[in-house]
């Protein structure tokens, strides 16, 4: 009864105001598309059913409105336009986020996993440095402090095994500090199979000496204090022995150079070789990335746009041109179609004489650029030459004048980088390396080169040729935005033939692995009789 109501009441109400409701629809679909983000994001929606009765009803007793019929017990029916008479409850979220916060939560909740994984490592090494430096201290204090009048008096052997353990331990900590405790280069994707074998072998080790400590000393309340310090001198020179050989298998096994590194840019093309030792495949890309940033010239997108440039062009001059056969009863259409026909040949032929002709413009185009380059390059240069010197005139008239009119040299660089600024971008420009240099970088460069009497050539050399990743900015490093892909597991072995990427964001280093070959080398040996020598000299000799 109150659903049949319900849905009277909506009947009623569409029927005596369809076209105001139509009228009322067309107006919000008009203001709908303005505020549509807007409504995503701060407002919820919630749709009552028609079987549910709306606080914008009508019909608000459960009673049929006059004139409509009383509805049946067991009528179940619904109404045919119960979507259009549907109310539409909206209201303000007080948890509705936009899309800029959601984006800023994931940035969040990633920084904080990187943050993670890279002091994990540190907090680890920490704990379990603390640990192998306070198991053998507390194999010492402990009987005294449970048991100390049963403990039988060692004399001077033991004050010797405490002057041995103290050394030790002093030796011990300052080696876990300098292999264990050193901040990480990189965050890697895998752990370190080497790291995590030492920390699990210290720890089963500093275990075992614990368990035994337990069972053969704290239980039985040994008297023998000698014997007690003993078990601790041996725990510490087995941690020693664990430490040497972290230091083999972590800084002595990858020195001896085993395989052969060729390192290729996969845009420009530019390769670099080099030698590696026995690596794990993250460790050698690790290493890979600090030579590349070493030796590697910054990457430039805007040399690759001429190229690209000159290709669309001669791809633009082919044309392909669609000829319409004429019916075979028609004529005139027959003429047109032939004359159609040939233009379109002369047009193609004409095309792939062009494209015939493609090295010649290669060849023009990249001649000119080399002059245009020169001359930039020669009239920076002059510019350059001109301002240091005008700087050094500056210098001896500061011995004459004044202390007010003494400039530092900031302000010496200030007043001497517009006599060069035009010249230095022009040639910036000429050789598209504008975005690597800014002017506020190139000011404190010019300042540097003052500071230390250096000659215009050496304040030129930065910009005549690109340098190095590492001489830039940090935003030119992209350091956040390399991806390891390899087919073969990255914490296994180099191999022969081992190939992985290492990707970024415009481009990646391929890196293909080749075993360096076994050398034998023979010796010969050589009489050093056999290099004597005897001068013959002619009586006659010409005049």
């Amino acid at each position: 009864m109150d659903t049949e109501s319900t849905h009277s009441g909506y009947s009623y109400h569409s029927s005596r105001s369809k076209g105001s409701t139509k009228h009322g629809e067309r107006s919000r679909e008009r203001r709908k598309p303005s505020s549509k983000d807007s409504s995503r994001s701060e407002r919820s929606v919630v749709i009552n059913p028609p079987d549910t009765p709306s606080q914008n009803s009508p019909n608000h007793n459960q009673e049929p409105l006059p004139g409509e019929p009383a509805a049946e017990p067991g009528d179940d029916t619904q109404d045919d336009n119960w979507g259009e008479t549907t109310t539409a409850v909206t209201g303000t979220s007080e948890l509705s986020l936009s899309q800029e916060e959601v984006v800023g939560l994931g940035k969040g909740a990633e920084d904080r996993v990187q943050g993670c994984r890279r002091y994990a490592p540190l907090a680890l090494g920490l704990f379990v440095g603390l640990l192998v430096v306070a198991s053998p201290m507390a194999f010492l204090v402990l009987p005294a402090v449970l048991w100390p009048a049963r403990l039988q008096a060692c004399g001077a052997a033991c004050e010797g095994l405490f002057l041995s353990v103290s050394f030790k331990l002093l030796i011990l900590t300052l080696a876990v500090w300098a292999l264990f405790l050193r901040p990480s280069r990189a965050g890697l994707p895998r752990v370190c199979v080497y790291r995590a074998f030492l920390a699990t072998l210290t720890l089963l080790l500093t275990l075992s000496y614990w368990l035994f400590y337990g069972v053969r000393i704290l239980d039985a309340q040994d008297e023998d204090y000698q014997g007690i310090v003993q078990f601790a001198v041996s725990l510490v020179d087995s941690l020693l022995f664990v430490h040497y050989l972290g230091v083999v298998l972590l800084e002595l096994r990858h020195l001896q150079p085993c395989y052969s590194v060729c390192v290729r840019r996969s845009t420009d093309g530019e390769m670099r070789h080099y030698n590696i030792g026995q690596l794990s495949i993250q460790r050698a890309a690790l290493s890979i990335l600090e030579f590349y940033y070493r030796d590697f010239p910054l990457h430039n997108p805007a040399l690759l746009s001429a190229s690209k440039h000159r290709a669309a062009k001669h791809l633009a001059g082919l044309k392909v041109y669609n000829v319409d056969a004429a019916g075979p009863g028609n004529t005139g259409g027959s003429q047109a179609g032939s004359q159609t026909g040939s233009q379109s040949r002369a047009m193609i032929a004409a095309a792939a004489r062009r494209r015939d002709s493609a090295h010649n413009e290669l060849y023009y185009e990249e001649a000119d650029h080399d002059r245009r380059v020169r001359k930039r390059r020669a009239r920076l240069v002059v510019a350059v030459e001109e301002a240091f010197t005008h700087v050094r005139r500056l210098k001896q008239d500061e011995e004459r004048a004044s202390p007010s009119d003494v400039m530092d040299v900031r302000e010496a660089a200030l007043a001497v980088f517009p006599s060069m600024a035009r010249a230095l971008q022009k040639y910036l420009r000429t050789t598209r390396r504008q975005h690597c240099h800014s002017m506020e970088s190139i000011q404190k460069h010019l300042a540097f080169c003052l500071t230390n009497n250096m000659s215009p050539k050496a304040f030129l050399e930065t910009y005549l040729a690109p340098g190095p990743t590492l001489q830039y900015g940090p935003e030119r490093w992209m350091a956040d935005q390399w991806t390891l892909v390899s087919e073969a597991a990255v914490t296994s072995s180099l191999k022969e033939g081992t190939v992985f990427l290492l990707r970024c964001l415009d481009f990646s280093l391929a890196v293909s692995i080749k075993a360096i070959p076994y050398i034998r080398l023979r010796e010969e040996f050589v009489d050093p009789k056999s290099h004597k020598f005897t001068l013959l000299l002619q009586s006659e000799t010409s005049v």
